[in-house]
């Protein structure tokens, strides 16, 4: 069978707008010729064509493309989406460790915006805005029918220019409105100190080309600081959303001498990949603590997974989001934008699909007092299998989900650790790290690991 561009006057009408030549003819093409195939361009081209001719309005042909483009991408799952010049742009300076707007990392659920996490020390984050939040309108205008990008192109902007967000929060019984002036955003992605003279503390809010150099900066600043007394680290992944695969990678084998860190399983078994550390613990082997929690995605997922697996450090907190799907952005050329598209899935060293399933800790501890009776009438705090379309965890001849290894640290150390706050402890406040309840269980933990020696914790690997 040839392709017959004149067929019908709908896909002429196409053809001239160059809207189905090239990618679509050779997809076409490359089917073999089926009459199916050929039937749905037809459809597309009947429908372009119609709505060119007789929406009520004038419509331009880029932005019926460029929506037809988001549509068919984002029906695919939740991270797949068509990036438009500007927001392509935006992408690549925001990978670079600076970029305009709130400092907010959200996704779509349900037609709404909901928050995955505020970035530290930016106008989201010292508006109030928590993970979780639904924004439920922009301006005055609802949020409902916006796609991601339409609506992150609307919370970004010039420094100095501010927008209201409407948002729903959990236990509220009212909308809450925040007035937010952007402002450019330079996050300081890896931050420390040193608690109680003894145990470094390290911070990653996200994984930019920054990330990896802040690590090893940290460590030999907390060396320097606590000196001979210095007996761990804690290294706190809790809402950090993610980034850069290749930071991810760095970070982790900074913290590891040897073994596998993450590898990826496409469509194809020729594309899979693998990750291997090369050697070299920064920390000189000292315990590690790891903190998670259900905002804690995709490339921080991959750090505590790695973590775990070898045994090199203790997970500590709440699962994790369950975002374990790899997206390859792709540039059209032509300065058309670019496609973020999902090709593969993440598995940690043992196997485990992070997608869908997350990390879980080997101990939970919970940031906050619950009553059984209220967990009971509380929804969970939403994760990647609560999206719609979100990829399974199983690919390929991999099972669904494979148990971690078993953490052999001993009763004695493990029960020193309080799985959830007391009676009357203090409510969160940031600036004070003696009301972080997960943070202070993490510093009991390091502690009675490093009266182990080493000898005892090198066998427990």
């Amino acid at each position: 069978m040839k392709l017959r561009i004149g067929t019908t006057a709908a896909v002429a009408g196409a053809f001239a707008a160059g809207i189905v030549v090239g990618p679509l003819v050779a997809a076409w093409a490359q089917d073999g010729g089926r009459a199916e195939t050929y039937r749905l361009l037809q459809l597309f081209g009947d429908v372009f064509s119609r709505v060119r001719a007789e929406y009520v309005e004038p419509v331009q042909d880029r932005d019926l493309v460029e929506n037809a483009l988001n549509g068919m991408l984002s029906g695919l799952d939740p991270h797949s989406a068509y990036l438009s010049p500007r927001n392509f742009r935006d992408m690549q300076v925001q990978t670079r460790g600076e970029f305009g707007g709130l400092g907010i990392e959200v996704t779509q659920e349900g037609g709404y915006i909901r928050v995955i996490s505020p970035i530290d020390e930016t106008p989201a984050a010292r508006a109030g805005i928590r993970p979780g939040d639904l924004i439920t309108a922009l301006n005055g205008t609802s949020t409902q029918g916006l796609t991601l990008q339409e609506a992150v192109e609307q919370m970004r902007g010039e420094r100095g220019t501010s927008i209201r967000i409407t948002i729903r929060r959990e236990g509220e019984p009212r909308p809450i409105e925040l007035a937010i002036t952007r402002d450019v955003i330079r996050p300081q992605v890896v931050r420390f100190r040193v608690e109680g003279g003894d145990v470094g503390y390290i911070r990653i809010t996200s994984f930019n080309e920054q990330t990896e150099t802040g690590l090893r900066r940290a460590v030999q600043s907390i060396r320097s600081q606590a000196g001979a007394n210095l007996r761990g680290i804690v290294l706190d992944l809790r809402n950090n959303p993610g980034g850069l695969l290749d930071q991810a990678v760095q970070v982790t084998d900074d913290l590891l001498e040897q073994g596998e860190i993450v590898s990826t399983r496409a469509r194809r078994p020729e594309d899979a990949q693998r990750w291997n550390a090369r050697g070299g613990d920064i920390t000189g082997g000292l315990p590690l603590v790891v903190l998670i929690n259900g905002g804690s995605a995709s490339a921080s997922e991959i750090v505590a997974g790695a973590l775990q697996d070898h045994r090199r450090a203790v997970v500590l907190g709440t699962r994790s989001f369950g975002k374990g799907s790899v997206q390859t952005v792709m540039p059209l050329g032509g300065n058309n934008g670019a496609i973020r598209l999902t090709t593969a899935r993440y598995y940690t060293p043992s196997g485990r699909s992070i997608q869908s399933t997350g990390i879980e800790p080997d101990i939970e501890v919970r940031a906050s007092r619950q009553d059984p009776q209220q967990a009971n009438a509380t929804p969970p705090r939403e994760r990647e299998q609560d999206l719609r379309r979100a990829l399974r965890s199983e690919g390929g001849n991999q099972p669904a989900v494979v148990p971690p290894p078993p953490l052999n640290l001993p009763a004695a150390i493990t029960d020193r650790v309080q799985r959830q706050p007391p009676e009357g402890f203090p409510t969160l406040d940031p600036a004070r790290p003696e009301t972080d309840f997960q943070l202070q269980q993490g510093l009991t933990l390091i502690r009675a690991m490093a009266g182990q020696g080493p000898q005892q914790r090198r066998a427990q690997r």
